[in-house]
């Protein structure tokens, strides 16, 4: 998948604010890393930059994990506020939506800016993958940014880099002709199978995230049934799977183990 070297299960960190204390997330971020999601998803978005901060610190032990983070939507007020006016913010926002709504911005000098701060927090020197998040085609400088993301590239700060979009944003990268920027990060499931479009314009499917939510909706439990249905489907790619308790962390494993296991058979 381009020059990055990602594990087949990704753990994301979207929820990583609301698990707990700092102890609590350090075990969870060691213990999918236990389980063999050595690389890890995050945004300043996630929990306004609280989820970089926290897996900083997970990395500063573990040089050889590797990261995805994002620029172009951003938690109000910025990545670097307190926890306690986050929380604020985020219970008085289920209230007043623009406290705690997420703010669009595909400025490429806010990108910038945004990048230094999150290998700040990471506390990192680079990234393996840096995305686009949400971005939606024709609204940004595609040749600006290409050409400042090709330089990041070449300098060693990424790895590679793409965008994180919902499906019905990846349509309109398709329907536009150029396709998507990079590597694509996209949600899937097992019964709506909205990544199909990458399929059916030759694209491959490269990052996937979904399946465990979906299933759940549709009444499906087994996880590690489903997880292994997900990786099958998507077979070449990676998988993003994100939870706030350990013990979900450790079914993940075994599904992985599982479908690891079915390759070798």
């Amino acid at each position: 998948m381009g020059d990055a070297l990602i594990s087949r299960l990704i753990f994301g960190t979207a929820q990583l604010f609301r698990a707990g204390l700092s102890p609590h997330r350090q075990v969870l971020l060691e213990t999918a890393y236990e389980q063999g999601m050595t690389h890890f998803d995050t945004a300043p978005l996630y929990g306004a930059g609280v989820s970089e901060r926290e897996l900083g610190r997970f990395l500063a032990s573990k040089p050889e994990a590797t990261v995805t983070t994002k620029v172009g939507l951003y938690f109000p007020g910025g990545a670097d506020q307190i926890e306690a006016l986050i929380a604020l913010r985020k219970g008085l926002g289920r209230r007043f939506r623009p406290l705690s709504r997420s703010i669009e911005n595909m400025d490429l000098e806010h990108a910038k800016r945004s990048f230094e701060g999150s290998l700040r927090r990471l506390r990192r020197e680079r990234v393996e993958l840096l995305m686009l998040h949400e971005p939606i085609a024709g609204q940004f400088e595609r040749d600006d940014w290409q050409s400042w993301l090709e330089a990041e590239k070449s300098s060693g700060r990424i790895g590679d880099y793409g965008i994180a979009v919902a499906p019905e944003r990846l349509e309109t990268f398709l329907a536009s002709g150029e396709g998507p920027l990079g590597i694509t990060q996209v949600h899937d499931s097992l019964d709506g199978r909205e990544a199909e479009p990458l399929l059916s314009h030759g694209l491959p499917l490269q990052i996937t995230f979904g399946y465990i939510g979906s299933a759940v909706k549709a009444g499906r439990t087994d996880v590690v049934d489903s997880l292994c249905r997900a990786m099958q489907r998507n077979r070449d790619g990676a998988i993003v799977v994100s939870t706030r308790h350990v013990d979900r962390v450790l079914t993940m494993g075994r599904a992985l183990r599982r479908f690891e296991t079915s390759l070798i058979d």
